[in-house]
């Protein structure tokens, strides 16, 4: 399994203050629900497994036809520390019980530029720990709608999160309610924090979407970047999406346009012979 990485344990001081008076102020967070049956994923199907070549998997979600949005560890082999090649990733749009609404390969892999893997788990790289995947070939179903993304919420919000983990592998789990505990901006990071939040992961979960509600519809705020403990209480560590997306989007489409074979034509000269134009 492609796990987040072992547990995060050392947050500063304030935090571990502001955690404590949140704390007794919030809502109770609800359970992990099975996504089972179609009735169940209606509306999840965007969520889906990302099989990481013969090394494990994440959780990743569509945010455009083509587009999966992930954590940027998530593309890197814990053992090795060498980037997976996007070849060998694959996405399972609401895999479910041995089956997917859809399966496309990975044609480019973005990691943040300022994210740099280095095995065990470090919380000052989580505000950078977010990535875009490039699909092969878009999904356009309609029961797959690509979920639009927000700003960073705020302390005391509530959220939700869709995941794969290691016990739950074969179909995703729902947590309806749960909170944003508190953010940690470490010095140098320009305003970039870390989410503090009191969702239900496991190893597995890296890269899971966490979605707000805003007038009525789904945004994507933050992806589940590691688990860990604050003072003795299990809690889980997000990336906030800031600028991140845009910044991600700008950079695949400059890669691509790379990559993209030079337009030609071919030309008939007088004596028969033929001349390439790029």
């Amino acid at each position: 399994m492609m796990p987040l990485h072992d547990p995060a344990r050392l947050l500063c001081a304030a935090l571990l203050a502001a955690l404590a008076l949140a704390a007794p102020a919030l809502a109770q967070d609800g359970g992990l629900r099975s996504l089972q049956t179609g009735d169940d994923a209606r509306g999840w199907d965007a969520v889906g497994r990302l099989n990481l070549g013969d090394v494990g998997f994440c959780t990743g979600a569509l945010i455009a036809e083509d587009l999966v949005l992930t954590a940027a560890h998530c593309l890197f082999d814990k053992t090795t520390g060498v980037s997976i090649r996007p070849e060998e990733i694959q996405f399972l749009a609401g895999w479910r019980n041995g089956r997917a609404a859809a399966y496309r390969g990975v044609r480019q892999a973005l990691a943040h530029p300022e994210y740099v893997y280095g095995g065990r788990e470090n919380v000052d790289r989580v505000p950078f720990d977010v990535a875009l995947l490039q699909l092969d070939q878009p999904i356009r179903l309609p029961s797959v709608k690509p979920y639009a993304t927000d700003e960073r919420p705020g302390t005391g919000d509530e959220i939700g999160v869709v995941s794969y983990a290691q016990d739950r592998a074969e179909a995703p789990s729902l947590q309806q309610l749960c909170h944003v505990l508190g953010r940690q901006t470490a010095p140098g990071d320009g305003g970039f924090a870390t989410l503090v939040l009191s969702c239900d992961v496991d190893f597995g979960s890296s890269g899971a979407p966490v979605f707000s509600m805003r007038d009525g519809t789904l945004r994507i705020v933050s992806v589940i970047s590691a688990k860990a403990e604050v003072d003795g209480r299990k809690v889980s560590l997000g990336t906030p999406l800031s600028d991140h997306v845009d910044f991600l989007r700008a950079r695949l489409a400059e890669t691509d346009q790379r990559l993209r074979p030079a337009h030609v034509r071919v030309l008939s000269g007088g004596s028969g012979g033929k001349f390439i134009r790029p």
